[in-house]
């Protein structure tokens, strides 16, 4: 396997350049993270990017590093990128995004696209014919590939450390007791194990023409981690997400998606349910003022038993 990426750089860098759009040439993976490029779709984007990502993320639905080229300003920006599509219930720690600036404010003017990403670090590309040449956006230095390569390394580290381990939820007598890492493994999970669950006895799924359609609900507000429906009643069920700890902003997302399904699928007693790893006292007071919600605690059982 390939562990330098620069010269991947350097060929998206030309390669921008032109109208070509194509992109299966490229890696698909490094350093065990997905790698996602973009020229734009139709016509040249006036940002192309290259992503890497999680197994739990989408580069519409989440948050990863990811290179951006502002090709009016010949600037590379190595960002701490968030995605714009959707906004993902999670995001960079609070230490990153306290000290970096956001694009918007690197570039002191309103851009195209990306603007509330932040900046980890920023490049002058230098067009000189068919050789491009990375330089420090602060001194001018041309930089070398290993100095590309430890930018990219230290992001890719940063963000490796969002994801090594679960977060764990211990309390005394209850070892093996966590939570999930991801909101998306609690929302698969959930999805896989439906009829095992309290869930599954009180709410069906919804399947048309034979496909799921429950799981991440589209709406034009964002998509609905499930929606449900009533065993007694037949109205619908929005049920929102957290994976762990979640406080009253999460009221105002879970009333914003039950009113688009009161509006559009015409159901004035819709419900909702929260499911949280636990929850914070504003939450608490919050959902007593909604009679229509309701908030659930989930907990892992981890267990190892003989094989016989």
């Amino acid at each position: 396997m390939n562990h330098t990426f620069s010269p991947v750089i350097f060929e998206y860098l030309k390669q921008s350049q032109t109208d070509n759009l194509k992109t299966k040439h490229y890696p698909k993976e490094f350093l065990g993270f997905k790698v996602k490029i973009s020229f734009g779709m139709g016509a040249p984007a006036r940002i192309p990017w290259i992503a890497f990502i999680t197994e739990e993320m989408q580069v519409s639905n989440g948050f990863y590093p990811v290179y951006l080229y502002y090709k009016e300003e010949n600037k590379l920006i190595l960002s701490y990128g968030i995605s714009e599509t959707y906004e993902f219930d999670s995001t960079w720690p609070k230490e990153i995004t306290d000290a970096a600036e956001t694009i918007t404010e690197y570039f002191k003017h309103k851009v195209p696209r990306y603007g509330n990403s932040y900046v980890f670090k920023s490049y002058n590309v230098d067009l000189k014919g068919e050789q491009i040449v990375l330089k420090d956006d602060k001194t001018g230095e041309t930089l070398s590939e290993d100095s590309i390569e430890s930018d990219l390394d230290i992001i890719l580290d940063q963000y490796k450390k969002c994801f090594d381990t679960f977060e764990a939820n211990q309390t005394e007598g209850d070892i093996g007791i966590g939570l999930f890492y991801m909101e998306k493994q609690l929302e698969d999970f959930l999805i896989q194990n439906w009829e095992n669950t309290d869930l599954g006895g009180r709410m069906d799924l919804i399947v048309e023409e034979g496909e799921l359609i429950s799981q991440q609900y589209r709406t034009d507000v964002g998509p609905i981690d499930i929606l449900a429906k009533d065993k007694k009643t037949g109205s619908y069920v929005v049920i929102e997400l957290k994976k762990n700890q979640t406080s009253d902003d999460t009221v105002g997302q879970l009333a914003r998606y039950m009113g688009w399904v009161k509006e559009n699928l015409n159901d004035n007693s819709v419900t909702g349910i929260i499911i949280a790893g636990s929850f914070s006292k504003r939450l608490h007071y919050a959902v007593k003022m909604f009679p229509d919600m309701e908030v659930l605690t989930y907990k892992i059982d981890f267990t190892l038993e003989p094989l016989d």
